[in-house]
């Protein structure tokens, strides 16, 4: 069974995130409302991905995956951001700093388990 580690402040956005995996696809997962509870959760639990938010106050996104990358316990873990904004100079920007895939929001749940099965090749 695959984990997935949702980190999004908005605890609606975590909420349809979970519902919608763990009844789509079967998986197990695990929620952080910040990047620091983040980064701990992901040292923790070892998830097979992470979906991560871009805008979060205190620690954003992009910010949250470099701490990922910086850790050897979570940099291979790969990560998908969900943003808001998504245009192609910030995609190719997010590529180019390691981020597995980029899936807009707001997404559909029913598709979501599908994107990010197509994103990581499973």
């Amino acid at each position: 069974m695959k984990r997935i580690l949702v980190i999004d402040n908005e605890p609606y956005i975590q909420e349809v995130t979970q519902i919608s995996l763990e009844t789509v696809a079967r998986w197990e997962v695990l929620t952080a409302g910040s990047g620091k509870e983040g980064l701990v959760v992901a040292e923790r639990e070892q998830p097979d991905a992470i979906l991560l938010d871009v805008m979060m106050p205190d620690m954003d996104g992009p910010t949250t995956f470099q701490q990922l990358q910086n850790n050897p316990m979570t940099c291979r873990i790969p990560v998908i951001l969900l943003t808001a904004k998504v245009q192609d100079s910030d995609r190719q920007r997010y590529k180019e700093m390691g981020m597995t895939a980029t899936i807009a929001k707001p997404f559909d749940p029913l598709q979501l388990a599908s994107q990010i099965t197509e994103a990581l090749g499973w």
